[in-house]
């Protein structure tokens, strides 16, 4: 504090005649003030500083996948395969098809437009196949249902200009994505943007919070866990990947996911997305809307992926996000810590979109 009371230490202001008298043992001569004033202002200054930290990348929101073993790779099932809930059935090649996505249920969405069903070769992908003909994405990338048109097409231009990149190089969704963006016509950013804007947000995701959690390794860039019950420490991390990786391959848009979030993550994460900023002015709901289902051209956060907003947040901190509205986001994640950002990713994939 710069003004100090009580007897203890004396008034701040001295009477005028101490001052007229330097002798006096209550003297303060004022040349003496200032210096000691200007001190005293700059320590509290520095002290109310808060530093700019960029952490490392956290390793676990950017599972890349580990190059294949040497030798002839392993045999896989070529199918037909099926899934409980639809009547159709798909080859192996079928399912590996980025040019064609796999439609299980055609019967719970409007028909796509080819730019989303079957891309254009030899580079625009079908957008379908890796974010689903349902629209709602898979942890690796991002949900694209209900998103407003102007954002879906203002971030496959970023894409396509180099504003948006991942802070992790080597992962082949963004590398793809990339590859399509750059390729892609006007018109059809637009045809799929107005697609997916029609879709209606679903989550599939349960955030699970504990100490432990059962072994992993990265598949398909995002975790499988392992099935013999062997447990290891969940430590600062979240751990995502499908209940039944099978389903996962074969690309069921019914996917259920499991994310494992320290103790605590979720309360904490909730007070952060509440009154984040000095005075609370950079609380989510401020932007994003009630409920962080988003408003007007602001997308909604409510029930993604965690490891998918985690990898948003610190895009943004990086810069491998910038630009246009994303510069937005950079007075919100100036101070963030990886932790706090994890928290905030935990609370919001908890949430009902």
């Amino acid at each position: 504090m710069i003004t100090q009371n009580g007897p203890r230490n004396g008034p701040l202001i001295r009477d005028r005649n101490s001052f007229a008298n330097p002798a006096s043992p209550d003297s303060i001569v004022p040349t003496v003030i200032r210096p000691l004033s200007l001190v005293a202002l700059l320590t509290l200054l520095l002290s109310s500083c808060r530093p700019v930290v960029l952490e490392p990348a956290p390793a676990w929101a950017y599972p890349t996948n580990p190059p294949p073993p040497p030798g002839p790779a392993a045999e896989v099932p070529q199918g037909p395969f099926q899934i409980p809930s639809s009547k159709l059935s798909f080859t192996r090649k079928e399912l590996s098809n980025l040019f064609a996505a796999p439609d299980w249920r055609p019967e719970d969405h409007p028909p796509m437009p080819e730019i989303v069903s079957h891309g254009r070769q030899p580079e625009v992908r079908a957008c379908g196949y890796c974010h689903l003909p349902t629209g709602n994405g898979r942890p690796e990338n991002a949900r694209l249902a209900g998103l407003p048109v102007e954002y879906f097409v203002a971030q496959v231009k970023a894409f396509r200009d180099g504003t948006r990149k991942s802070s992790v190089d080597g992962r082949a969704p963004v590398i793809n994505m990339t590859k399509t963006a750059v390729a892609m016509q006007d018109a059809e950013i637009l045809a799929a943007a107005q697609y997916y804007a029609t879709l209606r947000p679903q989550s599939f995701i349960r955030i699970v919070e504990t100490a432990q959690v059962p072994k992993a390794e990265i598949a398909g860039w995002l975790y499988k866990f392992s099935p013999n019950g062997a447990q290891e420490p969940l430590g600062e991390r979240i751990l995502e990947g499908p209940e039944d990786f099978v389903q996962f391959e074969l690309r069921d848009p019914n996917t259920k996911y499991i994310a494992y979030v320290p103790p605590g993550s979720v309360a904490l994460g909730k007070r952060l997305a509440q009154t984040w900023g000095d005075s609370q002015e950079l609380e989510c709901s401020s932007c994003h809307g009630p409920g962080y289902k988003g408003k007007d051209e602001v997308p909604g956060i409510a029930g993604r992926s965690p490891t998918s907003i985690m990898r948003q947040l610190y895009d943004f901190k990086s810069g491998a996000r910038r630009g246009g509205k994303s510069s937005e986001m950079d007075k919100v994640v100036k101070y963030m810590k990886n932790s706090d950002m994890l928290a905030l990713s935990a609370y919001l994939a908890s949430l009902t979109p």
